[in-house]
């Protein structure tokens, strides 16, 4: 089917239902943005961002990759994390990974998927660098769960350790990035403390994260 009416019957109901609430939402709208947020999250169709957290068209800006990476070569997520934090002067970022992650669970298994695998080659390299806790948990899906949390806590590492935010940091804008996880069975975010506010609180920041997990 080419033209798929069925969608296009549901934003006709979608936007009419914020019109309903206010008529002129939509033109507000047009006229600018204004989000507090930046949310890096993974592309998995059951983790819809705004919907998670009860943030309108407007409030949130959104960067998705298979298995919510900050790669530090990534020009894509690196393009908006400049915009976001230098021109709508965000002041958070959030990295939400999510249980039963996918490209996280191939990571884990060394699957041979295609291109992918050498995105998933830097999850590979965060099991490396946990492979002592990862290999105490026997159960696959608890050892995954596990991997799923180490990887949230390591992007937040990446997106403070890129030039973007040191610079903000540096000029004294407000900015702090956050590492939240989101369980698809219960539909439910956990804060995993790990929370940065500034250069000095790196270090003690992922160590008590590491620690707590």
């Amino acid at each position: 089917m080419r033209v798929l009416p069925q969608l296009f019957a549901n934003n006709r109901e979608w936007a009419d239902s914020f019109r309903a609430q206010d008529p002129d939402f939509f033109k507000k709208l047009a006229q600018q943005q204004a989000p507090d947020y930046l949310w890096i999250g993974c592309a998995d169709s059951r983790v819809p961002a705004n919907q998670i957290v009860g943030l309108l068209p407007g409030e949130l800006f959104v960067h998705r990759n298979v298995a919510n990476l900050v790669i530090h070569t990534d020009l894509n997520c690196l393009s908006v994390m400049q915009f976001a934090v230098d021109a709508l002067k965000v002041k958070h970022i959030i990295v939400c990974g999510h249980y039963r992650c996918g490209g996280v669970r191939a990571a884990l298994e060394n699957s041979r998927l295609g291109l992918i695998d050498n995105w998933l080659r830097h999850i590979q390299d965060n099991i490396e660098k946990h492979e002592s806790r990862l290999n105490a948990i026997a159960d696959m899906n608890d050892r995954a769960n596990k991997l799923c949390e180490l990887n949230v806590i390591e992007q937040v590492m990446n997106v403070c350790q890129t030039s973007i935010v040191q610079d903000a940091w540096e000029r004294g804008q407000s900015l702090c990035v956050h590492g939240w996880i989101y369980d698809i069975s219960d539909g439910l975010l956990q804060d995993l403390n790990v929370c940065v506010a500034a250069p000095a609180e790196m270090k003690p920041v992922y160590q008590a994260a590491l620690a707590n997990i």
